[in-house]
């Protein structure tokens, strides 16, 4: 979650105030002139001309002209003098995250390719009741590859998530092999279940701190080839980190059976956490509702300040200050 407070602030605030007291001095020293220096040159016989009833009107207009003119001149001076300041707004970010860590495990193996949109779905529907969590996401096959690690930045895990939909929902196509990448490495083996767990468990981090840990972890279980880890020694190793694995069961008769459920059910519960099939709609509540039943503490990370430019409407006020000087010297040589 992030907070934010704004203030409107200038960088150098002590140039409008240099520009009013540099145009307080010019007009303090044109008002202390003598008259005749500030007339100009003086004409003779011209005193009663200026008392004529026919030239007041010329006289009232010249006055208010020139009042116009100074008001251009000023207004444009401190329009200029204030986006020399540079006006911006600070923006304080404070964060405050939660003290929980989800790592979500996918199977991209090829028993499991019917069901990666779907999966990529599940989690994205997960992610719309997280807040402040950091979250991970590894696929893996008979080699794993890390997504991203633990974040908080919700708008990069949307966007790989949303990346995931699209390619895992297209298996077999150019873009699904692009994303999947990475993830067999080791040649005729496949879907090495222990060891794409166990690495899933190396994403967490902070030990030393209060922190609870989930793995959302879906496959389907059918291992082809040599793991390192079975899926028992595994589950053995996240629980000695604390970790906590909810299961998402992708069913295929073509691929697995009741042998490879049940143990995958049993080592699922045995960490303490819960199982499901993918197509059980309540999946997401469930595992919404039991990562959210650990403790959740608030914690303030450090705040982040922005500084925006915002001399937008100062420019506009200079532009017309400038238009109002042309126009004003225009009529008054006139």
């Amino acid at each position: 979650m992030v907070t934010t407070t704004t203030d409107a602030v200038l960088s150098w605030p002590w140039l409008p105030w240099a520009a009013v007291g540099a145009l307080a001095l010019v007009l303090l020293t044109g008002w202390l002139l003598p008259r005749r220096v500030r007339a100009g040159t003086p004409v003779a016989n011209t005193e009663d001309l200026w008392r004529s009833p026919a030239m007041r009107p010329w006289v009232r207009r010249y006055r208010v002209w020139r009042g116009l003119a100074v008001i251009a001149v000023v207004g444009a001076l401190l329009a200029a003098a204030t986006v020399a300041a540079r006006p911006v707004v600070v923006e304080e970010r404070a964060r405050i995250l939660a003290n929980r860590d989800i790592v979500l495990c996918l199977d991209v193996s090829g028993s499991m390719s019917d069901f990666g949109g779907e999966v990529a779905d599940t989690f994205l529907a997960l992610l719309d009741s997280f807040e402040g969590e950091r979250i991970a996401l590894s696929l893996f096959n008979s080699t794993s590859r890390t997504v991203f690690p633990l974040t908080d930045d919700y708008e990069l895990v949307r966007e790989q998530l949303g990346e995931a939909r699209r390619a895992l929902g297209r298996p077999g196509s150019e873009q699904y092999w692009e994303f999947v990448a990475g993830v067999d490495g080791i040649p005729d083996e496949a879907s090495l279940i222990g060891d794409g767990l166990a690495t899933c468990a190396l994403l967490f981090d902070q030990f030393d701190a209060e922190r609870s840990r989930s793995i959302i972890f879906s496959t389907d279980n059918a291992v082809w080839g040599t793991p390192v880890y079975t899926l028992p020694q595994a589950i053995d190793l996240v629980m000695a980190r604390g970790v906590v694995v909810h299961g998402l069961f992708g069913y295929d008769v073509r691929y697995t059976g009741q042998l490879e459920q049940l143990e995958f059910r049993r080592e699922v519960t045995r960490s303490g956490g819960i199982y499901f099939e993918l197509s059980d709609p309540s999946a997401v509540e469930g595992i919404i509702a039991d990562v959210q039943s650990y403790q959740r503490v608030d914690m303030d990370a450090e705040p982040e300040r922005v500084e925006v430019d915002a001399n937008d409407s100062w420019i506009r006020w200079l532009v017309l200050g400038v238009l109002g000087v042309v126009v004003v010297q225009g009529r008054l040589r006139a």
